[in-house]
């Protein structure tokens, strides 16, 4: 293997790929990056994988000499990161044991044989959905945040991707909150795929709003493919709830409140919520929300704010955390709440959205102790 590439060419290869690289692994190639340099492959090509998510992605280089090998990937950034700007070149003497150069620097690495390397899933593009990376990226940052944490229900630990012939929705849950977007598509079949947020995020970091991704799956992962960059996430396998049982059609309240002076208020009562519920009471009446806090050990607090309100007068408790991360990615100034009764969901949507998605999230109460 013989080939030379430009400082800014192979740290943009390997910021790539870093991300799917994990930090401590027991298989040590694992910690390693795959580099196969390739005359007709067009330069090289990087990957890396921590088994759950792989991605790679070539860059452009002069390849002298086909050839493969796995470098440890922390050594291989730190090196690229202080080199002097230019041409680097990269030589393999022996099966792993690689030599780099650049300007009067030199440096020889010990590597992996390629063989040691997982093989990556084999997923085919033939028939592939295609989507905007735009739109996906809207998707993802509108509702993954609203995947559960927790290792209790791993099937709410991922986003629940529905394909559908004229739309695609994306679903997240903890079991408390819940944030559904819809966006108009065209083409492709029917799927519904549970994806990793982590997965998901490396669509957004490594994708530009411009490009076009293809999107398919095989039996247990799914791929993307963008440019010169693949990704692939093993999937979330069992059947995810059945939310739509959850989503209130009949609330007959509703207030239309300012996010940010919602948002401020909620964050001055958390100062004295419990750590435990970040429980907050809100009654709604007239024209006003009062907001009031009671924590045995610690105090109380409450404070006001002018609100549109439709509906008999309402108190009802929430964890404020929930509502803070809900209103943080709700994308107008204004949101309607609605309401049934204390001990039923709340939803909270954008007004005055000109956008072709539709986006929504709901919140379930937490129980008033007088």
């Amino acid at each position: 293997m013989k080939f030379t590439i430009t400082r800014e060419q192979l740290q943009e290869g390997l910021a790539a790929v870093a991300a799917a690289i994990p930090a401590k692994t027991t298989l040590p190639v694992l910690a390693n990056v795959l580099v196969e340099a390739s005359k007709q492959g067009g330069g090289l090509r990087l990957s890396g994988t921590d088994l759950d998510i792989a991605v790679s992605t070539t860059v452009p280089a002069e390849v002298d000499a086909d050839g493969a090998v796995t470098l440890p990937a922390k050594k291989l950034v730190d090196i690229a990161r202080e080199l002097p700007s230019g041409p680097v070149r990269v030589t393999a003497a022996g099966e792993a044991r690689v030599s780099i150069e650049s300007g009067r620097s030199k440096f020889k690495l010990l590597g992996l044989p390629r063989e040691e390397f997982p093989s990556f899933p084999a997923v085919k593009f033939e028939k592939a959905w295609k989507a905007a990376a735009g739109v996906v990226h809207k998707l993802v940052g509108h509702v993954a945040f609203a995947a559960s944490t927790e290792e209790s229900r791993p099937i709410l630990n991922g986003v629940l991707w529905e394909l559908r012939p004229d739309r695609m929705r994306m679903v997240a849950t903890n079991g408390h909150r819940l944030a559904k977007m819809d966006v108009p598509a065209t083409g492709g079949s029917t799927a519904d795929l549970i994806v990793p947020p982590k997965a998901l995020e490396q669509i957004r970091r490594l994708y530009p709003g411009d490009a076009e991704i293809e999107l398919a799956k095989s039996d247990n992962h799914i791929g993307f493919r963008a440019g010169g960059t693949l990704v692939f996430s093993r999937l979330i396998e069992g059947p995810y709830p059945n939310y739509e049982q959850v989503i209130p059609r009949e609330n007959d309240k509703q207030a239309t409140v300012d996010k940010l002076a919602m948002a401020a208020a909620l964050r001055r009562m958390s100062v004295v919520a419990s750590d435990q519920t970040h429980r907050i009471r809100l009654a709604f009446s007239g024209g006003t929300v009062k907001f009031s806090v009671q924590t045995p050990d610690l105090g109380e607090a409450q404070d006001e704010l002018s609100v549109t309100y439709e509906g008999e007068p309402l108190e009802i408790g929430f964890n404020a955390t929930y509502l803070l991360e809900i209103l943080k990615f709700m994308p107008t100034d204004e949101v309607r709440f609605t309401f049934k009764a204390p001990e039923r969901a709340a939803t909270i949507e954008p007004v005055g959205w000109n956008d072709p998605a539709s986006y929504m999230a709901l919140v379930m109460p937490l129980r008033l102790v007088d």
